[in-house]
């Protein structure tokens, strides 16, 4: 099989370009930049952390400089995008509703059986749904028989209303408040989407496609993520035959001994051109969620924080990874302070990379934009392991 041989450097350039992050605004700029970023993406994860700005507003906005969070809601409202928990919760474009079909099917055919008491829950939140339109969880009546026991233990009409979510037979938008609002597919989706279940052949074509035009260069593994709802054997079987077909093609990468790894053809003799524009990256952007790419790729050991016990967090709660071109050069674990309107630096950690003053400056610029965004005035950089980068950066925020 003839494979193509790239340098570390030009596997690096197609991941950022796939990434959306070869320069700012890579898609533009206004609402119409944040649906051709979703639509290139095939997704954009949604996440509920709030210590800054939610991780989809933050995915994008370091894409699309001039975005306002409103665009996303406006986008839902006309039927453009919708929500859904593929491989996570995420939005996605609407042509691409069909593929969410066998994730729900899987999810309806594979769950744990259901007892009668919580089927007729279930009907009973739905009948009160179609009658009553839109509703949030709060809507009912707190069914628990026992006192909580942790975040994920779900009150009864929770585990309902999320099942039906799953099974497909809800749907959901958000409030102003970002609280889930369950609704009837028929009240949600447009009246001309494609509603007709793919193959799992077909299924396994497409999330092998998408992925990889997010991901520039992926392993099997991370395209078989995407395609849980299949079996891996059939994500293999029709990855071979795209690779016959021409429509993907196989590539290693100089110095990196690894599993099989694939990419588009479009890449083969494409011209990429980084910016070297300083991003400050949400831990659940694309480019982050697999930390054995990061680790391969860039050299970057990667974990984000907050799932990890106190005691043994080395960075911070949750640190944002920083990019300059294509080298991660810090980690800035932080927290936007809203009452006080302040960005809350709790550590500006520096990898072992030379930083000159143009990316000092462009870093600088970077987290005045960050706070910005989070709607903050006021900076503050409790601790950092460079002292001069840090004396820098602090005289260019002054």
């Amino acid at each position: 099989m003839n494979q193509q041989i790239l340098s570390p450097s030009q596997a690096r350039k197609i991941i950022l370009h796939a990434a959306g992050l070869s320069r700012r605004a890579q898609f533009g700029k206004g609402p119409e930049a944040v649906y051709k970023l979703i639509d290139h993406l095939g997704f954009v994860q949604i996440d509920t952390n709030y210590v800054v700005e939610r991780a989809h507003h933050h995915t994008i906005v370091s894409r699309v400089p001039d975005y306002k969070p409103e665009w996303l809601d406006h986008l839902q409202e006309d039927g453009r995008i919708f929500e859904y928990f593929i491989s996570d919760s995420s939005y996605m474009p609407m042509h691409d509703f069909r593929f969410s079909l066998p994730v729900k099917e899987s999810y309806a055919a594979n769950g744990k059986p259901l007892t009668q008491p919580e089927m007729n829950l279930m009907k009973k939140v739905l009948d009160r749904i179609e009658r009553e339109g839109p509703l949030t969880v709060k809507d009912f009546d707190n069914d628990r028989q026992e006192a909580s026991s942790g975040w994920w233990d779900w009150r009864p009409s929770k585990i309902a209303l999320e099942r039906l979510y799953m099974d497909g037979r809800l749907m959901c938008t958000r409030n102003k408040d970002f609280h889930k609002l369950y609704d009837l597919p028929i009240n949600i989706l447009p009246a001309d989407v494609d509603t007709t279940t793919p193959s799992p052949e077909e299924f396994a074509r497409h999330v092998i496609l998408r992925t990889l035009q997010a991901l520039g260069i992926a392993y099997v593994k991370e395209i078989a993520w995407r395609a849980r709802r299949v079996k891996d054997h059939l994500v293999k079987q029709v990855l071979q035959q795209l690779v016959a077909e021409g429509e993907v093609c196989q590539v290693s990468i100089e110095g990196l001994k690894s599993a099989p790894l694939y990419m588009l053809p479009s890449y083969k003799n494409k011209k990429i051109v980084l910016s070297d524009d300083a991003f400050i990256l949400s831990p659940f952007d694309v480019l982050n969620v697999f930390r054995h790419r990061l680790r391969d790729f860039f050299n970057f050991d990667y974990q984000i924080e907050c799932f990890v016990p106190e005691p043994k967090r080395k960075y911070g709660y949750f640190s944002l990874p920083v990019l300059i071109g294509d080298t991660f050069v810090a980690r800035m674990d932080s927290k936007a302070d809203r009452k006080k309107r302040t960005l809350i630096i709790h550590n500006l950690h520096f990898e072992a990379v030379t930083l000159n003053e143009e990316m000092i400056s462009k870093l600088t610029a970077a987290i005045k934009t960050f706070a910005d965004f989070n709607q903050c005035r006021d900076i503050v950089i409790t601790k950092s392991n460079n002292k001069k980068y840090i004396k820098a950066i602090k005289e260019g925020l002054a």
